[in-house]
């Protein structure tokens, strides 16, 4: 192995707690030159406020070393047909999809993307319904899913993600989600071109057993499941087998070798 991808709730945080021994692993991959970038499913808020959320940690990043399904949807967008865009993501995510052309506020029609992040409970069925007529409105219109995660855990529990949304427009539109995050073997693909390295010589590090060590498994990468975050002892009876299996992030320094 020649990279490495961390993933961050649950393996270097879980919500607002961080996790033991995870900044004194990424200074490691580091000081051993290591190339490594976060590549992460959360879109409830912008890159600029993850690299101050790991400063705080005591982890010292840029934009640039941080992947997310809104950097790439953005990216990806800007590459296709110009359309107006209709986000469903956190204000502060907007930031994210500077350059496009956005729907106005409370539109049902017009978009050629729909674009859907975690909206946490700000989801409702008026807002769930505005995408839908959006979609329906426009057959040509595409579902563009900011990862398919199912669920996190938050400070209060475990809580829907974005997937059961995106799965419930899917349904309804009959329009089949573009996704741009994980389990996408695009999105873990980009990220090895970010880093100059063939997915093969890449070892993704997280805690969901089907986005990210099965993901990345089908993209031609290797993963590494910790027992922090979301993991459950279930996940390792499963199809997914993890190439490693680690008590948490702190271990990888050691184990790092058995991955190759």
């Amino acid at each position: 192995m020649k990279g490495i991808l961390f993933d961050l709730d649950g393996v270097i945080y879980n919500a607002e707690v961080p996790i033991p021994g995870a900044a004194e692993t990424v200074a490691w991959a580091s000081s051993e030159g290591i190339p490594h970038l976060f590549l992460t499913n959360t879109t409830s808020r912008p890159r600029t406020t993850l690299v101050d959320k790991l400063a705080r940690f005591g982890i010292d990043t840029t934009t640039d070393h941080i992947w997310t399904p809104a950097a790439a949807a953005s990216q990806w967008i800007a590459d296709q047909t110009p359309t107006p865009t209709a986000l469903f993501v956190p204000d502060a995510v907007h930031d994210e999809f500077g350059g496009l052309t956005l729907t106005p506020p409370g539109a049902e029609s017009g978009a050629g993307y729909v674009v859907i992040g975690d909206l946490g409970e700000a989801w409702d069925f008026p807002t769930l319904n505005r995408a839908f007529r959006l979609l329906h409105n426009n057959p040509d219109a595409q579902l563009i899913a900011l990862g398919m995660t199912r669920y996190w855990r938050s400070p209060t529990g475990v809580s829907l993600d974005v997937a059961p949304f995106v799965q419930a427009l899917a349904h309804a539109a009959d329009r089949e989600p573009v996704v741009l995050g994980k389990p996408a073997r695009a999105f873990f693909h980009a990220a090895a071109a970010m880093l100059g390295l063939a997915p093969e010589d890449l070892l993704m590090v997280g805690d969901d057993v089907r986005a990210d060590v099965g993901g990345v498994q089908q993209a031609g990468l290797r993963g590494a499941l910790v027992r922090t975050g979301k993991f459950r002892p279930a996940d390792l009876e499963g199809e997914v087998k993890p190439d490693l299996v680690i008590d948490s992030v702190a271990d990888l320094p050691d184990a790092f070798n058995l991955s190759a």
